[in-house]
Order: structure tokens, then C-alpha cells, then sequence
């Protein structure tokens, strides 16, 4: 076997040896080689393959330096951006685990002395937002991709969206309330006056919760005769069945106060609290994971079964392949107007409908409900909430 076999007992050795990160000072970033020793790097340093690229690192220095410092900074900011997003972190953190590559471009080959300059740096040139603790430099990544700008502006017009909604149920209320108001009838003040009496034998009743027919015999009994006690029965017993007609004329005729109304708007407003998840069998819905490559990327699928609400099994309409997605891994398919749609989220939700027409500016469209108790009438939903039946 020879020496310089790939199976040969020497080349494994060295190949286990090679293993893991080794010592910063015996690495050639010129020629990308790393020693295992001060001899081996002394070999390295004498050998002509080394001494041909010194000769051409010394026609231009600022050349390579530039190129392995572009290479630094991309790398870096790439695990940045990928590890750790837009949080706040501490720069040894994330050095730390760059140099774990053992391919990687070591500093001293750059413009930057230390890891402190290179911070600095890229706060002054906006890459990132740095400040300086007691405990060190923190660095958090700025993201200036323009589909995630896209997507923040998209929040921020449905959020002022949801407010301008908010604003005129505000309105509404105070609209009602006023109404109120101004429909209440005057009470009637009520006339205080002295309480006196005619003798000071005559006992003095008060009538609290009954009918004022009721303390009418309270100077004596003995002085009325049975024909008056009928008589003032009578009028008592007829006076309260006008009354008990009247309140239920009254009770009748009462229109809604103002608080109902707005009790009503807030049921309402409870049966139409969204969920987060939405998938739905038998819809047509679009892949937009990257993960399985370019034959599944942009292709619609039909939703053959929904698995523990956020979990999906699909069909492929090109291939028929059948795959198990994940609904963020899934998008919401809208066809062409007059083409039936199912709503996934909202208050008509699981409800079948036509779509009308589409509005591009505020990212929904109208549709009219086909099935359900409010069949034939026409709403506004967000594209999301909607998807075209298979």
C-alpha cells in the first residue's frame, strides 16, 4: 500500500488529527492552510507554493486585504442575520460561533484590528445598531430586505386600518348615547311638603311597597261601614289592573336603549374573533416553501385532510404528489371573480360564497355568501381569509 494512499494507516491518522479547530498562529490565511505544528508551518513558510503567493500578495496588499475583509464581513453578518435576526446580542456571542468554522476568515487577515473596531464600524456604516455596556458591545442586525419592508409596510396599513374601524364604532356609540338622550322624557320632580296631622289620636301610615289605595283605611276601621270597604276595594283592585295594562302597553311599545344596542354590537364583535389557524379540506392552496426545492416552490396543491388544526395533508395538482405541510408553509389561492370561494377565518367562517370583485389598494375582496343563514348577502374579506374551492 502506498504512502500516499487515502486508505493507508498514515493519511486516516492525519485526517483524525486534522480534526477540530487548531492554533491561530500556525494558520497560512494566504494560501488557506492550517498546521498542526511550529515545524510543519516552518515547512509551509519555506515551500514554493507559499513564497509564489507572497510574491503575488506583494504586487498589491490592499487587494487581498479588501477581498478577505468583504468576505469577513458578508460571513459575519449572514450567522447574524440567520442565527439571531433583529434581537440584540452580545458581538463575542456571535464571533464565537463564526470561528467554530473551521474554514473560516480570521480577523488578523482583515482591515480590523479587533472585534471592538469591528463593531464600531458597523454601526458607522448602518449595518447594524451598536451600543457599549459594562458588559461589552451588543449588536443587533438591521434588516433592510425588501420583502420584510414590504410585509412591515402591509401590517402597518391594516393596523391603521383596524383603527380608522375602531374610530367609527367610537362615533356609532356616541351617536346612540346622544339619541338617547335626547329621546328621555323629563322626569317629573317630585314636591316635598310638611307632614301634619289633623288630631293627635289619628295614627300616621306610610305606604312603601304597596298601592296608595292600600293605607287608605288608617284612621279606623270602626268608622267606615262594610258598604265603603267594598267600594274602596273595588276602586283598589280596578286601579292596579289599569296599571298592570298600561306598563305592559308601555313595555311593549319601549323601543332598545342606547346600552342594548351596544350590547348587541358587542356580541356581535365576540362571535367574529379571528383564530389562528385556518386551514380548511377541499380548498386549493399555494406552497411557498422553499425547503422542497424548485418543483414544489409557487405550485398549487388541494388540501386532501386537516391534521391537528395547523397540519395539513396536500395533493399536488401537477405531479399528484402528496405531501404533509405545515399552513405556514401554505398560502390562500384567490381565482378569478365569479368563481366560488370558501371563508377560512372571521365571522363567516366555513361559509361557501361567489367572489365579485377584487380590491387591490386595501387587500380584499367582496364576495357574496352562498350557503348559510345570510345567503345572498355581500361581504368584505381579506385575501387571507379566503381561498378557492378545489
Amino acid at each position: 500500500m502506498g504512502k500516499a494512499d487515502f486508505l493507508s494507516p498514515k493519511a486516516i491518522a492525519n485526517r483524525i488529527k486534522s480534526k477540530g479547530l487548531q492554533k491561530l498562529r500556525w494558520y497560512c490565511q494566504m494560501c488557506q492552510k492550517q498546521c498542526r505544528d511550529e515545524n510543519g508551518f516552518k515547512c509551509h513558510c519555506m515551500s514554493e507554493s507559499h513564497q509564489r503567493q507572497l510574491l503575488l500578495a506583494s504586487e498589491d496588499p490592499n487587494k487581498f486585504m479588501d477581498h478577505f475583509s468583504d468576505e469577513f464581513k458578508s460571513e459575519f453578518l449572514e450567522l447574524l442575520r440567520r442565527r439571531f435576526g433583529t434581537k440584540r446580542v452580545h458581538n463575542n456571542i456571535v464571533y464565537n460561533e463564526y470561528i467554530s468554522f473551521r474554514e473560516h476568515v480570521h480577523m488578523n487577515s482583515t482591515q480590523w484590528e479587533t472585534l471592538t473596531d469591528f463593531t464600531k464600524w458597523l454601526g458607522r456604516e448602518g449595518l447594524c445598531k451598536v451600543d457599549e455596556t459594562p458588559k461589552g458591545w451588543y449588536v443587533q442586525y438591521i434588516d433592510r430586505d425588501p420583502e420584510t419592508i414590504r410585509r412591515q409596510e402591509e401590517q402597518a396599513r391594516k393596523k391603521k386600518q383596524e383603527l380608522d374601524d375602531e374610530e367609527k364604532t367610537a362615533r356609532f356609540i356616541e351617536e346612540q348615547v346622544r339619541r338617547g338622550r335626547d329621546g328621555k322624557e323629563i322626569d317629573e320632580t317630585p314636591v316635598f311638603t310638611e307632614l301634619k296631622r289633623e288630631s293627635e289620636e289619628e295614627k300616621v301610615a306610610f305606604n312603601l311597597g304597596a298601592s296608595s289605595s292600600v293605607a287608605g283605611p288608617s284612621k279606623s276601621s270602626a268608622s267606615l261601614g262594610p258598604s265603603a270597604l267594598k267600594a274602596a276595594a273595588a276602586s283598589s283592585s280596578s286601579s292596579t289592573k289599569r296599571k298592570d295594562t298600561s306598563s305592559d302597553t308601555r313595555g311593549e311599545k319601549k323601543k332598545k336603549s342606547a346600552l342594548e344596542e351596544i350590547m348587541e354590537m358587542e356580541e356581535k364583535k365576540k362571535q367574529s374573533v379571528r383564530t389562528d389557524h385556518w386551514l380548511q379540506p377541499n380548498i386549493v392552496v399555494k406552497v411557498v416553501t422553499k425547503r422542497l426545492g424548485e418543483r414544489y416552490h409557487k405550485k398549487k396543491a388541494v388540501i386532501m385532510e386537516v391534521r391537528d388544526k395547523y397540519g395539513a395533508v396536500v395533493k399536488m395538482i401537477d405531479s399528484g404528489d402528496k405531501l404533509k405541510l405545515d399552513q405556514n408553509h401554505l398560502e390562500t389561492v384567490i381565482p378569478a371573480p365569479g368563481k366560488q370561494v370558501m371563508i377560512l377565518n372571521g365571522p363567516y367562517r366555513d361559509a361557501k360564497a361567489l367572489l365579485e370583485g377584487i380590491d387591490e389598494k386595501n387587500f380584499s375582496a367582496t364576495l357574496t355568501l352562498d350557503s348559510g343563514q345570510q345567503k345572498g348577502k355581500r361581504v368584505n374579506v381579506a385575501y387571507e381569509d379566503f381561498s378557492k374551492l378545489a
